[in-house]
């Protein structure tokens, strides 16, 4: 994983509008139709394509844009034997329980199937992983930038979307997780790409499990345990993770605190951090940096853009906030980012594509800004 004692590097979450044209044919294979037509070529050229936007916006650490996936979690149905019927999310948000006229015209938009965990979990075959390795290799020649990833769902992301209906518990069924998708761990890093793995579990599902905070934490300690398990065999510094509270607009008025985490966050083995700093419920919080030693070795990616909102940050602002963390963990080991990504499911929208490429412009700027007070 690069790091940067001359300047601050810029990245993002992970998933990027996908083009018009290949939203049909990811949602005809969500289904189960056989042989997509043309799916893999649109795949590719929309790869390439975000691939060079990232870089013209003055992204320096990119990925595939997750053009490919119909969701950062969901996709792993696709690559994974033991799934199917129905299943259901594992809870309901808190906040949007409170206000659920609200909560159903955020949640109408998501077009994604949820089949549940019915028999053993096993990877499939690497073909779809490969696929995403070469498709981001090829984007990446010529491309000028300084480093790439490829985003994984983690064990306990998964089972928060896909049901348990099989395993006796939740330890066993993330452990089987972890197993299956050590696979595909350790082909992406086999392949020189930083991992990135999605954990939003470590904090969104604070306020969806029902879960007091003793409970909830007891929930994420294992889910590390299966990170730690499934990647041991992958350096730390080869990885990085995501943590968020859920990428929707909403209240949020219920989401754990992020000091009441970040022990168990910092137990993860991957060495940098990307989260949720930049929304108006947790941007605060880079205060709990002024009492809270980043371990050694470990990164922080704060947002530095709020992935839900429409606005575009002014580059001061950006500025502003990576100053804070660069003057309290040091600037070598701060890199700019995103809130979430934002289309986290490829039907799913809440920021307008073009905006999406101003606002990673305005990082961009922002880091350069904070580069020159910083270094």
């Amino acid at each position: 994983m690069e790091r940067s004692t001359e300047h601050i590097l810029t990245t993002h979450t992970g998933s990027l509008p996908r083009p018009p044209e290949l939203l049909p044919a990811l949602q005809r294979r969500d289904r189960g139709e056989a042989d997509v037509e043309g799916l893999d070529e649109l795949v590719r050229a929309a790869v390439a394509d975000v691939v060079r936007r990232q870089a013209e916006a003055g992204v320096s650490v990119v990925n595939d844009g997750e053009e490919g996936k119909i969701g950062y979690a969901t996709y792993v149905k696709e690559r994974l034997d033991g799934f199917g019927g129905e299943g259901a999310l594992s809870g309901v948000p808190a906040d949007m329980a409170e206000f659920p006229d609200y909560a159903q015209r955020v949640m109408s938009g998501m077009d994604f199937a949820l089949p549940a965990c019915v028999g053993p979990v096993l990877y499939r075959d690497t073909d779809a992983v490969r696929a995403d390795i070469a498709n981001l290799e090829a984007a990446l020649d010529g491309a000028g930038v300084e480093d790439g990833f490829l985003n994984a769902a983690s064990p306990g992301v998964i089972a928060v979307f896909l049901q348990n209906q099989h395993y006796p518990s939740h330890e066993e069924y993330v452990f089987a997780l972890a197993d299956a998708m050590k696979v595909e761990y350790d082909e992406i890093h086999r392949a020189g790409l930083v991992l990135q793995l999605d954990c939003p579990d470590l904090a969104m599902s604070g306020h969806m499990q029902g879960e007091d905070l003793d409970e909830f934490r007891r929930r994420a300690k294992v889910n590390v345990e299966a990170i730690n398990y499934a990647t041991r065999d992958i350096p730390p510094d080869a990885m990085r993770m995501h943590l968020c509270w859920g990428n929707y607009e909403g209240p949020h008025h219920h989401d754990v605190a992020l000091r009441d985490i970040i022990d168990v966050v910092f137990e993860a083995r991957p060495a940098a951090i990307s989260y949720e700093a930049a929304n108006p419920r947790h941007e605060h919080e880079w205060t709990v940096f002024e009492d809270v030693t980043l371990p050694e070795g470990k990164v922080l990616i704060p947002g530095v853009l709020d992935s839900t909102t429409n606005f575009i940050e002014h580059s001061e602002l950006v500025a502003q906030r990576l100053v804070r963390y660069g003057k309290l963990v040091g600037p070598e080991n701060v890199m700019a980012g995103s809130d979430c990504g934002f289309a986290t499911f490829a039907s799913f929208l809440t920021v307008e594509p073009d905006i999406t490429w101003a606002k990673l412009h305005a990082m961009a700027e922002g880091a350069a800004l904070a580069s020159k007070e910083l270094f």
